[in-house]
């Protein structure tokens, strides 16, 4: 592995309001058909968003006894990265609630066709120390807000020790965040009074080829801990691996990345189950192929479910036994149910029709409630879950950043 170059951190003020841009990676194959799928969604699918706007359904009935909460969107702005924030009631219904400044700039990816970041865990919530975390890309930095209810207090902005950071990955109180640009990388930080404090030596290379400013099918773009928060795993797209480093409880990475390669083409997302057991959507093939952490750090393949039959399976969540993806290129949101030995079966191959684009997606704690980002057609979409997994329109919120050569990406739930 090469070593690790000095990075140097450009702030905010400094930072230039965009990156340069980079050549585009030859894609072919299943990887160039994804990108061309993808790129049309916006043209195709207009008419659809604003039928299911007008479509939308009021909120379940009898919401007593349930918790109300919030929900925060990042914006990614290249002159200026801002997070929206949302009061959430007991039917789950939303309710703007101010944007506050991440102190840093959003970014995009090269040729992205409607998601800015071609990543999951941009914005992540960790619920149990009240914090947020937020990527900066354009500026290469990572933001850590003191949550309040809606309210966000702005704690610290630090250097994400790489180039164009795009997701966080968060266990008790460790935060890797994994840098999509150049060779790739991930480093480690510890949550302390809500800010966020670098861990000397917790970097680590991924060995990839990219650009300061990746291109958007070329980038990694995800990093998650295990839920024994002892691994870490990536995903890297293109490239058809699935990378896992071990993590000691000094918060250091040991060794280098150990390599799997994807069982289906261009693993984007991935959620975990209390199992330990790992859940990855592949966009190449709409399908989701399950696997299990073994002792050398691979990742053995448990299954692969069916397709489900919709363009660009980019982005997962998990809510008790029920696993949903969003497939962005036909506006939908698929189901699928964990099996007690670990797959995944395909159980709705459309559980709800969305506005245009739909990408990240996020629940509430109790689960009653799912929260999708549409991001052309620039709204929120809002879902009961039953006790079953089936969904049900409650609210669309509209307002958002429409993208355009940039645009909103990562949503988190309290």
């Amino acid at each position: 592995m090469r070593s690790l170059a000095p990075q140097h951190h450009r702030s905010a003020r400094s930072a230039r309001p965009a990156r340069r841009s980079a050549p585009g990676h030859r894609r072919r194959g299943v990887l160039g058909a994804l990108a061309a799928l993808v790129a049309t969604a916006p043209v195709v699918l207009v008419a659809g968003a604003a039928a299911a706007a007008e479509g939308s359904a009021t909120g379940p009935a009898g919401a007593s006894g349930r918790r109300s909460g919030a929900v925060f969107v990042q914006l990614n702005a290249a002159s200026g990265n801002e997070i929206a924030s949302y009061s959430r009631s007991a039917d789950g219904r939303l309710v703007a609630a101010g944007r506050v400044s991440t102190g840093g700039l959003g970014g995009t990816a090269v040729g992205a066709p409607l998601d800015a970041l071609a990543s999951q865990g941009s914005l992540v919530l960790d619920g149990s120390r009240r914090v947020l975390l937020a990527v900066n890309a354009g500026s290469d930095t990572v933001t850590s807000f003191a949550v309040a209810g809606t309210g966000l207090q702005r704690r610290s902005v630090v250097p994400s020790s790489g180039e164009f950071p795009v997701s966080v990955a968060v266990h008790d109180d460790l935060a890797f965040v994994l840098n999509a640009g150049g060779h790739g990388s991930v480093s480690g930080f510890r949550i302390r009074g809500g800010a966020l404090v670098p861990i000397p030596g917790s970097t680590r290379e991924l060995g990839l080829d990219n650009t300061a400013v990746p291109t958007f099918i070329t980038a990694p773009s995800q990093v998650g801990f295990t839920p024994d928060g002892h691994a870490l795993v990536v995903a890297t797209k293109s490239n058809n691996t699935l990378l896992t480093l071990r993590v000691s409880e000094s918060g250091r990475i040991s060794g280098s990345p150990t390599v799997t390669p994807s069982a289906q083409p261009v693993p984007f997302s991935f959620v975990t189950d209390p199992a330990g057991r790992v859940h990855v959507t592949n966009a190449g093939t709409g399908t989701q192929t399950s696997y299990r952490l073994g002792r050398d750090a691979t990742l053995a393949t448990l299954g692969t479910s069916a397709p489900t039959g919709g363009a660009a399976l980019c982005w997962n969540v998990r809510i008790g036994r029920t696993v949903y993806g969003a497939n962005a290129g036909s506006s939908t949101i698929s189901a699928w149910r964990i099996e007690a030995d670990g797959t995944t079966t395909l159980t709705a191959p459309v559980a709800a029709s969305t506005p245009a684009g739909p990408i990240d997606l996020a629940a509430s704690p109790d689960g009653r409630f799912l929260y999708g980002q549409n991001a052309v057609a620039g709204s929120l979409s809002v879902y009961s879950v039953a006790v079953g997994g089936e969904l049900t329109p409650v609210q669309t919120v509209p307002g958002l950043p429409v993208f355009a050569n940039g645009g909103m990406e990562g949503i988190a739930a309290s």
